[in-house]
């Protein structure tokens, strides 16, 4: 890269200790040296870029001795007469941050890219035709096309169909023959015109071509006869040919240039024209504007010839002379009728009438001063903000809200029959504690549920311990918080506070540690004056004080939890727990004693007590089975509280980050592959239309007329196979309308009838003689073109259902990236009173749910569109505006902002963050769409998201309507037959079998652990037939399950989904 020589002899090599070692060869001098880098360093710059920019060179040293030490480059030819410079020069060098001129690449070293520079430069040399170099370089040679794309689409389009001298070309013929040829000679005839100025005839050219099949045969074809063999002439071809040849200065407007030692090979003349020169172009400039100033505040309107010229003289220049004499003439017909017109004596205008500048007489008038316009306000650029658009009169309001909850926010709305002894409050906790169990459903180990079945669950009052879902989602949220007793010895995986008796035990330890010998407390004495009277008074206010002291401490006990704990002590519900001790409801226990110790953080105190207060009341004995007789007793809401203080514990524990992390791996997986994909799909396109251009060429003149059917929808972008799903239905239809016109008709007969069944005959005739015509040139021996042309079209045919393929696995690992995005539920957008919009499915879980789950049958997970209101802070700042604010925005459209969201809304409102409703149609779907400002900055959004997932949301819409219908027609059936259930013999115990709820079952935990959460460890012989059954449950699972090419599951939840 480098060489260091002396004029008189070899420098040794240890002075070479921190650079390459010496060529081998003898140090060229310094003046051969710089004889030989002359051409570089005359030129001051290298095609190398940096910063976009050619970089400079180092000048020559002015003076070298003869037995003076250099250092030099030999790419660059540069010279330094000091180590220190050389080094520095180096380092410039070695930065990764130069970039090749012809290839575009950057990141490179100076020398990466200078070799990358020599090595495109061949490339191109080679590459372009050499016979259209000398004419495109003349053609750009002072051009002021400022941008190299647009100069080579320029280029480009005046050469496509022009050819040259010494070009390798190819002849067709008119039987659709084609034969290489080297092109002699080339005659230009011009445009010729009638006397009226039409075109009798057009500019064209002939050419003399040289076949190479026969060296002696010449022929005299037209440009419609010739082609370029493909990839010779194209634009990037043609944009690198440019990039290495031409250049221009920095300035704007400055013209491209042929590189002077091009130019010499081409003999193009390198003089700069004097209009392209920098500072004509300057003063035309500087003209220009002054022309266009309109302010003439008493300035002289000069309309003298004097300024430069910008544009050769025409019509529009000589009006502008008329224009100018007819001003002139105004002006001297208001001053002989008003001798004081004008700012300036008449003494000066006649010596500027007269002036030897004038035209027409006229050089220069007055004109008086008009005051200034004030600009046009700017035009409103959409989107904007939401509630800045003018309200529409007579529009639609937004569709009415649904409310799951007693206490609706408008309360004229009636609520759902299933809102029952819901309130507001825990609507947005009830969502999403569901959301949390079904995303995370594999790190507990639980079947999906519906979002209607958790609602009819948590709403049971009776035979609540018999209905399974209730039991599995408490006990695998608990045993997920602490680890089995064989696990780490049951270590607990969330923070959780000390408990008051450990805290006690310590400070009492602290206390007796700290003190050595306890020290008498003193007596209290009574003052110096004490009389019997005062010493009763005083014992009397001591025995008040003890009593309220008493009474305070019954008063503030709440709930009897620490005497439950205090009762089981020896076996607590930390034991209870690491031993996995769900049975006969004992879970419920469990709760009490997490709760309990929850409640000594501050925080949680007030929920743990109102909570604790209903599990273990003081009224009642504390014991075990207190709790479990009082939890069918709680309402909906405190159940609701206790799930969600569960799922936000489980969302420390460390499986739960762990989950997320292979969630945020898959991701990127995925990411990659999805990429991959796109970039084959774009490929196979790119090639799929290069092929259709081929069958273009090649396809017979026969078969113009009729263009095959698996052609068509080449340009669709997506090339779905919609064309031959629609033609095979058209020839089912065909088969079927022949088979039943044999049939008599029966019944009523159908007007125009008869015409009908002429049609379908004829319709019949034609598809047979169409395929008799097919079968006919199938017989038929092709020839060569035909052969060609069929190879061509089966190509085409493979190229399609390869994209077909790329398209199926795109969509695929779009879903997987949906279903493995747990970490966030995202919303859909906001409306213009900033509610917000979810559609829980499309957060990290199948749309339908877990297609092996048990309740799978009802091909749904939650089938609402749910509505959020405001947060405070956007209530505040957007809707309840300050009274200045209000007035402000009163004034622009006759209405407050609360006003008009009472009147845009319609008869339903949600007012704040913790009220919800929801839309379960899908007309009210389609309403909403509608409703939205496509001008709004966030309903825009909002209307796009809705419109892309309309068909998604609306068919789990109508999926949760059939569902729930037909559950409601079952019902009075299965009510029937339980109450014809006989009971003589024994007693039924079971649970309604009217409730959907206990329709689930946890198969999950059957398949991977062999047993429910809520149920005890099964015996040793079970347990090895649990396994054996496991493992070919996993066996099945394996073969059925489809992996991506490192052998993982393609989704989330490890097998593929209709979507």
């Amino acid at each position: 890269m480098s060489s260091r020589c002396d004029l008189s002899f070899l420098i040794p090599s240890s002075s070479f200790t921190t650079h390459p070692p010496p060529i081998s060869s003898p140090p060229p001098t310094p003046s051969s040296l710089l004889k030989t880098s002359r051409r570089v360093i005359s030129l001051g710059e290298t095609p190398v870029l940096y910063k976009r920019k050619p970089v400079p060179l180092v000048s020559r040293p002015s003076h070298i001795q003869e037995d003076q030490e250099i250092w030099t480059f030999e790419q660059t030819g540069e010279v330094f007469t000091t180590y220190q410079s050389y080094l520095q020069r180096g380092d410039f060098y070695r930065q990764k941050r130069f970039s090749c001129e012809i290839t575009g690449h950057s990141g490179l070293t100076f020398f990466e890219a200078f070799q990358s520079e020599s090595d495109a430069s061949g490339e191109v040399e080679d590459a372009f035709p050499h016979a259209l170099k000398g004419p495109i370089l003349r053609k750009v040679q002072f051009s002021t096309i400022s941008r190299l794309d647009h100069l080579v689409d320029h280029v480009y389009e005046d050469f496509k169909h022009d050819y040259y001298p010494g070009e390798s070309i190819v002849v067709t013929f008119g039987d659709s023959s084609r034969s290489p040829g080297i092109l002699r000679e080339k005659t230009k005839f011009p445009e010729l015109l009638r006397a009226d100025g039409s075109i009798e005839r057009s500019a064209f050219a002939r050419y003399r071509v040289c076949l190479n099949n026969s060296s002696d045969k010449e022929i005299v074809v037209e440009a419609n006869d010739l082609v370029r063999e493909r990839k010779t002439f194209t634009k990037q071809r043609l944009r690198s040919f440019l990039k290495k040849s031409i250049d221009h200065e920095s300035w704007i407007g400055a013209p491209w240039c042929v590189k002077p030692e091009i130019a010499q090979v081409y003999q193009i003349s390198g003089s700069l024209p004097p209009h392209l020169t920098y500072e004509h172009q300057m003063a035309q400039r500087k003209a220009h504007s002054m022309l266009k100033k309109n302010d003439f505040d008493g300035q002289l309107l000069n309309f003298s010839p004097g300024l430069p010229q910008l544009k050769p003289k025409g019509q529009k220049h000589k009006r502008e002379s008329q224009d100018a004499a007819r001003l002139g003439e105004e002006y001297q017909r208001a001053l002989a009728a008003n001798p004081d017109f004008g700012k300036i004596p008449q003494q000066q205008v006649e010596q500027l009438l007269t002036g030897p500048n004038g035209i027409n007489g006229v050089s220069n008038i007055v004109v008086k001063s008009q005051p200034k316009q004030p600009p046009p306000p700017p035009a409103l650029k959409y989107p904007i903000e939401d509630l800045e658009l003018p309200p529409v009169p007579n529009k639609a309001p937004r569709p009415a809200l649904k409310f799951l909850s007693i206490d609706p926010p408008t309360p004229h709305i009636l609520p759902e029959k299933s809102a029952r002894g819901i309130l507001m409050r825990s609507v947005g906790p009830l969502l999403e504690t569901w959301d949390t169990l079904n995303v995370y459903c594999e790190v507990f180990q639980l079947d999906s549920f519906t979002f209607d079945d958790y609602v009819e669950a948590l709403q049971l009052t009776h035979d609540i311990h018999h209905c399974t879902l209730i039991s599995e989602i408490h006990c695998a949220v608990l045993k997920k918080l602490v680890n089995d007793v064989n696990d780490k010895n049951g270590q607990v995986q969330f923070s959780l506070p000390e408990s008051k008796s450990s805290r006690s035990e310590d400070s009492s330890v602290a206390d007796t540690t700290s003190l050595p010998s306890p020290t008498p407390e003193p007596e209290t004495k009574p003052s110096a004056r004490t009389t019997r009277s005062s010493l009763a008074k005083s014992e009397a206010a001591d025995l008040k004080a003890v009593q309220t002291a008493g009474s305070s401490t019954i008063e503030s006990k709440v709930h009897r939890a620490a005497d439950m704990e205090h009762a089981t002590r020896a076996y607590d519900w930390k034991m209870r727990l690491r031993k996995r001790d769900f049975g006969q409801g004992a879970w419920v226990y469990i709760i009490v004693g997490l709760l309990y110790q929850l409640s000594n953080d501050p925080r949680r105190k007030g929920t743990c007590d109102e909570i604790l207060s209903k599990l273990a009341p003081p009224s009642q004995e504390a014991t075990i089975q207190t709790a479990i007789s009082q939890y069918p007793l709680i309402d909906i809401n405190t159940r609701v509280k206790i799930l969600e203080i569960l799922c936000m514990l489980s969302l420390e524990t460390k499986a739960v980050r762990i989950y997320m992390e292979e969630c945020n791996n898959n991701m990127t997986e995925f990411r990659k592959e999805k990429i991959d994909m796109q970039r084959k799909r774009r490929a196979a396109m790119e090639d799929l239309q290069s092929l259709h251009e081929e069958r273009k060429i090649l396809q017979p003149k026969s078969r113009t007329t009729s263009p095959l059917p698996e052609l068509e929808g080449l340009n669709d972008s997506k090339m779905t196979n919609g064309t031959e799903d629609e033609i095979e239905i058209d020839d089912e239809d065909v088969v079927v309308d022949t088979e039943e016109e044999e049939k008599p008709h029966q019944g009523r007969s159908l007007r125009r009838a008869n015409d009908r069944a002429t049609q379908r005959r004829k319709r019949a005739e034609e598809e047979r003689l169409r395929k008799e015509r097919l079968q006919a040139e199938k017989a038929k021996k092709p020839s060569k073109q035909e052969k060609q042309y069929e190879k061509i079209v089966k190509k085409i045919e493979e190229a399609k259902d390869q994209i077909k393929e790329y398209e199926e696995e795109v969509s695929v690992l779009e879903n997987d990236l949906r279903e493995s995005d747990c970490p966030r539920t995202r919303v859909l957008g906001k409306d213009r009173f900033w509610n917000r919009y979810y559609w829980f499915e499309r957060n990290a879980m199948p749309y339908a749910g877990l297609p092996d789950s048990s309740t799978a049958f009802a091909g749904y997970a939650n089938g609402c569109l749910w509505v959020q209101g405001p947060d405070d802070m956007e209530r505040q700042g957007f809707i309840e505006l300050c009274e200045a604010e209000n007035r402000q925005y009163y004034n622009a459209f006759k209405m407050r902002v609360p006003e008009r969201k009472m009147i845009e809304e319609g008869q339903t409102h949600v007012f704040n963050a913790r009220q919800w409703g929801y839309l379960d149609e899908p007309d009210e779907l389609d309403k909403l769409i509608g409703w939205l400002d496509t001008h709004g900055v966030r309903e825009v959004k909002l209307r796009k998201e809705l419109q892309a997932q309309r068909d998604k949301i609306t068919k789990y819409m109508v999926q949760r309507k059939g569902f729930l219908a037909m559950s409601a027609e079952k019902k009075p059936e299965d009510e029937e037959a339980t109450s014809r259930m006989s009971t003589r013999t024994k007693t039924y115990t079971g649970p309604a079998i009217t409730r959907r709820c206990f329709a689930w079952t946890n198969l999950t935990a059957e398949r991977e652990i062999g047993h429910m959460h809520g149920e005890p460890k099964p015996p040793a012989n079970n347990r090895k037939q649990g396994k054996a059954a496991k493992k070919a449950v996993e066996e099945d699972v394996r073969q059925t399950r489809a992996t991506s090419r490192q052998g993982k599951p393609l989704t989330r939840q490890g097998s593929r989904y209709t979507f």
